[in-house]
């Protein structure tokens, strides 16, 4: 309780996220932890690093094209659509461990699916020379909804390994799922566009509800994964 408090604190003091979102920081810091130990903060805490980094990041250009982020920090809402999907991975490890390598490995991709997305997304806006729709490749302006760069895109896949080397270098999962985890990760960030492409371009979908669903989808594919590999004896 005293490390999720004290990393709640620490982003709250840095303006990552308002007074609510730090709440919902602690309940998720909490959980992870109660399922899998202190390993269980550490890609938690790799995720919050890679997102003041990338959001720092050329922020002078960012206000420049009007895609900064606001200074009061991410809302309660943005976190729980961010890290929500891992803490319901994680939530029944609390009490029942005989699935923890299954649940633990799709928590984990839900957090490398944010860091993906996050640094994708920061990176691209502060990097970038152009950005491309993904449903059609057509230039679009930079920060817009579904658009996405070589230089955010790499920068993604970055994010998510490093979530997922940290999950392994802890102990929290086994070496063996490391490419799961970050190929997860990978695989709904680039959901995540599609449908801000899509849906939430059309104002079908809000950012929020984009995020959630993206990250699901890589808890689900990290999910599907480990259940095919453990059925053939891997």
């Amino acid at each position: 309780m005293a490390v999720a408090a004290g990393f709640a604190i620490m982003a709250r003091a840095v303006g990552t996220v308002t007074s609510g979102g730090a709440l919902a920081g602690v309940v998720v810091a909490l959980v992870l932890m109660m399922a899998g130990g202190l390993a269980g903060f550490l890609p938690l805490l790799a995720l919050f690093l890679l997102t003041l980094i990338s959001t720092r990041w050329g922020y002078r250009r960012k206000q420049r094209l009007g895609v900064a982020e606001h200074g009061h920090g991410r809302s309660t809402s943005q976190v729980i659509a961010n890290l929500g999907p891992a803490m319901l991975c994680a939530l029944p490890l609390v009490r029942f461990t005989e699935l923890g390598d299954i649940l633990l490995v799709a928590a984990t991709a839900g957090l490398a699916e944010a860091a993906a997305d996050t640094v994708s997304s920061e990176v691209g806006e502060a990097t970038a020379r152009g950005a491309y729709r993904i449903t059609d490749f057509r230039d679009v302006p930079i920060g817009s909804n579904g658009a996405i760069s070589v230089e955010g895109t790499l920068a993604g896949c970055v994010a998510a390994s490093i979530v997922s080397w940290v999950s392994a270098s802890c102990g929290l999962v086994d070496w063996r799922w490391t490419f799961i985890v970050a190929f997860a990760g990978i695989a709904g960030m680039f959901l995540d566009s599609f449908l801000g492409a899509t849906w939430e371009s059309s104002g079908k979908l809000g950012n929020d509800t984009v995020n959630f669903i993206s990250n699901v989808f890589a808890a689900d594919i990290a999910l599907i994964a480990m259940i095919i590999l453990q059925r053939l004896g891997r």
